[in-house]
């Protein structure tokens, strides 16, 4: 009797996992228990301070659906007024990732700004990688993207 009702639990959970549609990646990433965007990090304080600032919880906006934090309400402001100026490339993934056509984590400690562009990497060697050939892997990257997310 157990095998059977085994059996057939076995059956509909395959029938499930074969039915359901391949879901995308979020266009933005957060952590698995976060809807932060940028681990937190101002996206905003990269061009005006140069380094990773914290955001506050007080100067939160919500874009593309996740949260993304400020420093301060300058800051917030100047990212509502043009969120693509300031926002990550990529969704703020690891731009090495995305260019060698898969996703990873972004981490707002290794960071560079790119033609205007701010491109985040997944850590201290990915980013060595990245700045040998910044223009090449941007431009793969770009190629990429979005088509990556699926």
């Amino acid at each position: 009797m157990h095998s059977r009702v085994a059996a057939v639990i076995l059956s509909l959970l395959s029938v499930f996992a074969f039915a359901a549609p391949a879901l995308a990646k979020d266009p933005v990433y957060t952590a698995r228990f976060s809807n932060l965007a940028v681990d937190g990090y101002d996206p905003v304080a990269y061009f005006t301070e140069g380094e990773p600032v914290k955001g506050a919880k007080e100067f939160t906006y919500e874009y593309l659906g996740a949260d993304w934090r400020f420093s301060s309400q300058e800051n917030l402001d100047a990212f509502i007024a043009d969120p693509t100026a300031y926002a990550p490339q990529y969704g703020g993934y690891c731009a090495w990732a995305i260019a060698q056509g898969y996703l990873a984590r972004g981490n707002p400690k290794n960071w560079t700004i790119y033609e205007g562009r701010l491109f985040l990497n997944y850590n201290d060697k990915i980013q060595a990688r990245w700045l040998a050939d910044i223009p090449g892997f941007v431009a793969k990257a770009d190629e990429n993207w979005p088509d990556v997310l699926e």
